[in-house]
């Protein structure tokens, strides 16, 4: 018995040598955490177990086998905020966190065992990408992680966070993942990188030009969340976690400690602005009817023509989606239709109700809207609204005309619940639009037709855009004071609990990629 502990004992001494001082200067030289520093922060102290912790790399061809532990990735499971989650967090120090076959067997076993418990799965990626040296095996690797990416889409929630490299084809297990986040100034992902691209197009590009957090968090809308550091980048996965179920069979939890004594909110009434072509910040509005005036947006800096973003009401997890009067005028476009679809489809899948602020003038026109596919990328947001079956309710604030009025979860595509502020105007297009087509004669022939437009486009709001009209149609619920728009939307909430939609049977619908 002795002799066998001392050969126990030899092996963990060997496995804490790996892990020296070295180790973790190396990394920090490079303003990053280490693996095992990123995956502790993440768990509740205490609780994480690791498992393969001695899996030595495969053994490879071409004279590059390299002796180390872990293979590159550090692999196990624990709680965050106390529940069940399962993570691997890639190894930088250790053969570049390269992919090869045992690697990716590790993570493929923690894939499998969160989707068999029910339970989130966090990947911390930092790698070299494939292993070179082990060839076909490693690629395999990566379509073994991907299949199982697929197959729990929907099921569990994936997390992805970006803390180094990400190219080649390690960038799709991300892309098939529910989040990513990236870290600023450390992090990056392409297809190809900076020196293919000068080669095949002789562009000079630089990593983080091409592939940084600070493109993909505005402008591919790739990343959904980017902080400054490793450290704050994990708080963000944990804040994130807080909002979502464990799985597609649970409801989100419960954090009623932060839920509001119920009130109404009178400065919700001054917001909006009189005049119906000045803009606002509707963010200001989301702070006044959600718990504590706390929300987590979702892609903040891209698309930003509208609000994706989690909060709580009542204590109760719900995805608010807003147009921003602000950005654009709130109009929709590509960007912003793809951006709340996604977001709505992730809503649905994880059982979270859809709180809806609507100010939405129509689709953002133009040659270059049209010929990058307008009417395709909008359809996905029209789908998402109207396949998704959980409690659907909507607000709307202004303006609410034409198609992006029924896009925006009107009750026509299956909005369960919608209210209109008395500032509302519903119509299909707007007053100056429509009498320009309705009066252009008469304005035409007219003595004085800037009067005479004035006095016609009154009449045009008192008659056709009004909302009493669609109150009184019954296309709507209710006109609202807007001080009680939080108290409609809890007893909204609590008359939904129990709602299910009954689906005709089939493999899938054909969403308009």
């Amino acid at each position: 018995m002795k002799k066998s502990h001392e050969q126990f004992i030899a092996r963990q001494e060997l496995l804490s040598k790996q892990y020296d001082e070295a180790y973790y200067e190396k990394q920090h030289k490079r303003g990053k955490l280490t693996a095992r520093e990123r995956i502790l922060l993440l768990f509740d102290e205490g609780t994480f177990e690791e498992t393969d912790a001695y899996t030595p790399p495969a053994s490879a061809s071409f004279g590059k086998t390299v002796k180390a532990f872990g293979d590159g990735v550090v692999t196990g499971f624990g709680k965050v905020n106390g529940r069940l989650v399962y993570a691997f967090s890639q190894d930088f120090n250790v053969l570049g966190g390269s992919l090869g076959s045992q690697h990716a067997a590790k993570i493929v076993k923690m894939q499998d065992l969160a989707l068999k418990t029910g339970s989130p799965i966090v990947g911390l990626i930092d790698s070299g990408g494939a292993r070179i040296q082990e060839g076909i095996s490693s690629l395999n690797g990566y379509a073994d992680i991907f299949k199982r990416n697929v197959l729990s889409s929907g099921v569990i929630p994936q997390i992805s966070v970006i803390m180094g490299p990400a190219a080649g084809g390690a960038v799709y297990s991300p892309a098939l993942t529910d989040f990513i986040f990236m870290t600023a100034d450390t992090s990056y992902m392409f297809v190809t990188g900076p020196n293919v691209v000068k080669e095949v197009l002789n562009e000079t590009v630089t990593t983080e030009d091409l592939g940084g957090a600070s493109v993909h968090g505005t402008k591919s809308g790739v990343a959904d969340f980017v902080y400054n550091d490793d450290e704050n980048t994990i708080l963000g996965v944990k804040q994130l976690l807080s909002y979502l179920p464990s799985n597609n069979l649970e409801t989100p939890p419960v954090h009623q400690g932060d839920a509001l004594k119920e009130k109404t909110e009178d400065r919700l009434q001054h917001i909006v602005p009189e005049d119906p072509d000045k803009p606002y910040d509707v963010k200001e509005i989301i702070e006044l009817i959600v718990d504590n005036g706390k929300f987590l947006e979702v892609s903040e800096n891209h698309a930003m023509n509208i609000i994706t973003a989690f909060a709580r009401i009542d204590g109760h997890s719900v995805g608010i989606i807003a147009n921003q009067p602000k950005v654009m005028a709130g109009t929709l476009d590509i960007d912003s239709s793809v951006k709340a679809a996604r977001f709505i489809n992730i809503c649905n899948s994880f059982n979270i109700p859809i709180v809806t602020l609507e100010d939405v003038p129509g689709f953002l026109p133009g040659t270059d809207q049209e010929h990058d596919g307008i009417i395709r990328h909008g359809a996905k947001l029209l789908y998402a609204y109207t396949n998704a079956t959980v409690p659907k309710i909507t607000i709307i604030l202004r303006k609410a005309y034409g198609g992006a009025y029924i896009v925006m979860n009107s009750k026509g595509i299956g909005g369960d619940f919608s209210f209109a502020w008395p500032t509302a105007e519903i119509a299909v297009m707007g007053p100056d639009g429509a009498i320009a087509i309705l009066y252009r004669k008469e304005l035409a022939e007219a003595e004085n037709p800037l009067a005479l437009k004035k006095e016609l486009t009154q009449t045009y709001r008192d008659e056709v855009t009004n909302p009493y009209i669609a109150d009184e149609k019954g296309f709507i619920d209710e006109v609202i004071d807007p001080a009680l728009t939080r108290s409609k939307i809890i007893t909204c909430l609590n008359a939904l609990q129990r709602k299910t939609v009954l689906r005709i049977d089939r493999k899938h619908g054909n969403v308009p990629l």
